[in-house]
């Protein structure tokens, strides 16, 4: 309910400048101030110097023209609701109990109109069948229903406060796992950094003493092909001035002149020494160590040893004894039911999961023709029963091989284009960074990787129409190579 100071705000704001009165009528001039019709028409009637075409405003003495007046109807409704508002307001608080339509006063709550009612709107016929209560006994229950909910909305707020603190902790210590993370970054970095200046000092030495011994080399080539050529050019000019001669000066120790000649080879010198060639061919050795230093800063891949799952293979599926191969087979095994195996879509997974680290495996691929395969990781909770939707929003991240194109199974799947077919696929999951590369394992040429952000324990994956898959074992020695490749590719594709 307004305040009286507040209508009478009001009431101030709707009055007329000439009267000072409650506008009446309210018309508006071409200035835009607004009067009572009657006041103004009273107004431009007063006798004066001013002629009808140059009345002007009464409040910013803008000249108007008497028959421009226009009717305010909105702001005449306003001013009829403050009037209201001003009657209320001059009741007064006992006033405002009172029944508006007979003036009696409100005893009673009607529960079926949730109306308030007087002596007579009780009697009257509208209200007689309904339940009509004494107004405090009709609060009584809602008042109950008020602290009900009241103690429902503190606990959900105490929830959502305890919610909020743990989770601040929880932000607080990710922030803090942040922070250390970026101090061993730069730690790293900078150690890496150092490393690289110091082979970089000691190869471009190295190359630079090569040079010197290179071009010392070509010195001591330049000046022995330099004595050789001249030699051999007195021995032509010799013989063709003893050409020009006649006869008798011709034979004149003619034997001896050309068995000096004809005994007179060639030193044929090497410009740079087989010693010299041997230090530049093992040059590449020396940047060993900034390889194994790279490959120690990636960090190594464990290799996952993997096995298929029984539990979760689909019945048209046949595992080998080791588990390391799957079949398609049209005819269904009788496989025990199992809330774990996949009942429609002809897949299964491997035994062991992974929930951290970095972890790759290589699937061989043979498909009879029409075939497809899937190859990826999953989700633990990823669904066993029914039709099986392969994209990461299901919580599977795979790529899929059929009638020779290779597919990338995200959310809008893409057909990808591959240099080689691809028979070998090598599957490497980077956990933490939220990785899964693709690759193919005989050429190491990168594929696709898909970016996730796990949470829960992932399972490698595989699919199968038509065909065998056969889950091959990685030999540790061509790991670190294998995995340097791998992320090499991925970097320069991300560029």
């Amino acid at each position: 309910m307004a305040s009286a100071a507040s209508v009478t705000n009001l009431v101030d704001e709707v009055n007329c400048p000439i009267c000072q009165g409650t506008l009446r009528e309210p018309v508006t001039i071409d200035c835009g101030h607004n009067f009572c019709r009657g006041c103004l028409t009273r107004y431009c009637e007063i006798p004066g110097s001013e002629s009808e075409e140059s009345l002007t405003c009464p409040l910013c003495k803008e000249p108007f023209r008497p028959g421009s007046f226009r009717p305010n109807w909105q702001l005449a409704n306003v001013v009829e609701n403050i009037e209201r508002l001003k009657l209320v307001a001059m009741l007064g608080p006992e006033e405002e109990d009172v029944c508006q339509e007979h003036g009696e006063k409100v005893y009673f709550f009607c529960e079926d109109d949730e109306a308030q009612l007087c002596v007579v709107c009780r009697e009257a016929g509208e209200h007689r069948v309904h339940t009509v209560r004494f107004l405090e006994d009709a609060a009584g229950p809602y008042r109950e229903q008020i602290q009900k909910c009241l103690r429902n909305l503190r606990k959900e707020r105490e929830e959502i406060q305890e919610i909020q603190s743990r989770e601040n902790k929880r932000i607080q210590v990710l922030l803090t796992q942040v922070a250390t993370k970026r101090q061993q970054v730069i730690s790293e970095f900078a150690h890496l950094s150092q490393f690289l200046e110091e082979q970089q000092s000691i190869l471009l030495e190295q190359l630079e003493r090569l040079d010197g011994d290179i071009l010392k080399q070509q010195e001591e080539f330049d000046s022995l092909v330099a004595g050789e050529i001249c030699r051999f050019s007195a021995l032509i000019e010799e013989l063709e001035e003893k050409s020009e001669r006649p006869a008798k000066e011709l034979l004149t120790d003619i034997r001896s002149t050309l068995i000096r000649c004809e005994t007179r080879k060639c030193r044929k010198p090497e410009a740079v020494s087989p010693e010299l060639g041997q230090r530049i061919r093992n040059f590449p050795q020396q940047a060993l160590p900034l390889q194994k230093e790279m490959k120690m800063f990636l960090g190594k891949w464990t290799p996952a040893h993997i096995s298929l799952d029984p539990q979760t293979s689909h019945p048209k599926l046949l595992l080998s004894e080791d588990h390391q191969r799957a079949q398609f087979s049209y005819k269904w095994q009788n496989s025990p039911e199992s809330p774990q195996r996949f009942d429609r879509a002809t897949c299964v997974l491997a035994h062991s999961g992974f929930t951290g680290g970095r972890h790759t495996w290589v699937v061989s691929v043979d498909l009879a023709h029409g075939g497809s395969c899937t190859v990826g990781v999953v989700s633990e909770d990823v669904r066993r029963k029914g039709e099986l939707r392969l994209r990461p929003e299901e919580g599977v991240w795979a790529l899929r091989l059929a009638w020779g194109f290779v597919s990338a199974l995200a959310s809008f799947p893409a057909r990808l284009a591959l240099e080689e077919q691809l028979r070998q696929v090598r599957v490497s999951l980077d956990y933490e960074v939220g990785w899964v590369t693709f690759a193919n394992a005989v050429t190491h040429e990168h594929i696709y990787t898909f970016t996730a952000s796990f949470t829960g324990k992932v399972f490698p994956f595989f699919g199968l129409w038509e065909g065998e898959i056969t889950l091959l074992q990685i030999q540790d020695s061509n790991q670190v190579s294998c995995e340097l490749d791998l992320w090499l590719s991925h970097l320069e594709d991300l560029e």
